[in-house]
């Protein structure tokens, strides 16, 4: 997909719209991302103890999915070259092999 190097997008910290340099950033996973979640750690408490775990014993995927997906979504990361804040949109990312830069 090609996307433009500078998009004029709304700016959280400047309240209107600027010019923002497009980059990509790398996707983080669950665990780097959010690790003091809430769910996270409920899930290593009940992991912690001993007996059946419900959902965690199983092995993903449930047994009816198989192999990888072909892409990763891609994370957007816009920084605004009036007051250089960098943001990321809260839309997720859609599925795309190569970015591409114009």
């Amino acid at each position: 997909m090609k996307y433009p190097k500078t998009v004029k997008r709304y700016c959280p910290k400047c309240k209107k719209h600027t010019e923002h340099k497009a980059e990509l950033a790398k996707k983080k996973t669950m665990g780097t991302a959010h690790p003091m979640s809430h769910g996270s750690r409920a899930k290593w408490r009940r992991l912690a103890t001993m007996g059946n775990h419900g959902r965690y014993s199983r092995p993903p995927g449930g047994g009816k999915m198989y192999g990888k997906k072909q892409t990763k979504k891609t994370d957007f990361r816009f920084t605004c070259t009036t007051c250089k804040k960098t943001w990321t949109p809260h839309q997720p990312g859609t599925r795309l092999k190569k970015v591409e830069f114009t």
